[in-house]
């Protein structure tokens, strides 16, 4: 990708404030972009990301807002618009994770679950189509394991990111009319601060990958960034998979 393949162009990243996100954030902003990001709890993170997106030269703002709450997804797409003038590129990260044994995983967290990782990224990607003209891109984050769960208690984390494929072939070819892309990437086991390269489980997890590995952040960044560069232009209602080998 060239270097200012996203100038002149505005992003907004939902959960833009640590780890994929953030580095989603700053590839973005790295090729040109301004950026919004949204956070939930973690307003220093988030103020740390839109500082270094300003050191690049790029606009860049946080914007609280929970997932869980319809009215505060939607009015962060308004918010981005408002503060940048357009809206090109939407990338649906921010996401609940919950695991565990199958009778904890009660009605309460399934509803918050779904709320997060399915309604939000529908909300936020239907207000971004309203602004978005050709050319646009919404690109939402799934997971590994919404196609191989080679553990318990992820049934429901499963759930929610497998409904992403079906969003994104639906919203493609709702969208394709108007030279609109949407795409989604699935992460394999990324070092992040929850899930990190040297945790206990480590060793286990990556000998279900091909490589033998976890990725980092940046590696699921650039997968991102291609989906919404100007190169993945004949590209829409794809999975691409970023997760090492995890899926083959």
């Amino acid at each position: 990708m060239k270097e200012n393949d996203f100038a002149g162009r505005t992003a907004l990243v939902t959960g833009g404030g640590r780890g994929i996100g953030a580095a989603v954030a700053l590839r973005l902003a790295d090729g040109g972009a301004d950026v919004v990001l949204t956070y939930r709890r973690d307003k220093d993170s988030a103020r740390a990301v839109v500082g270094e997106i300003e050191r690049l030269g790029r606009r860049a703002f946080a914007v609280l807002a929970d997932g869980e709450d319809p009215e505060a997804v939607e009015a962060a797409v308004d918010t981005a618009v408002a503060r940048t003038g357009r809206l090109d590129v939407l990338v649906n990260n921010a996401a609940a994770f919950p695991v565990g044994p199958l009778e904890e995983l009660d009605r309460a967290t399934f509803d918050a679950t779904v709320a997060v990782n399915v309604r939000a990224p529908y909300l936020a990607s239907r207000a971004a189509a309203r602004h978005m003209t050709e050319g646009g891109r919404i690109i939402s984050v799934g997971s590994n394991v919404a196609e191989r769960t080679v553990f318990p208690g992820f049934t429901l984390y499963a759930l929610s990111k497998a409904a992403l494929t079906g969003m994104t072939k639906g919203l493609a070819r709702d969208l394709g009319p108007r030279g609109i892309t949407v795409n989604l990437v699935h992460p394999g086991p990324t070092d992040t601060d929850l899930n990190p390269a040297d945790g206990p489980n480590a060793a286990t997890v990556n000998g279900y990958t091909a490589l033998g590995r976890y990725g980092t952040p940046d590696e699921i960044a650039s997968a991102v960034a291609f989906l919404a560069s100007p190169a993945a232009g004949y590209v829409t209602g794809a999975s691409l998979h970023a997760d090492g080998g995890f899926t083959v």
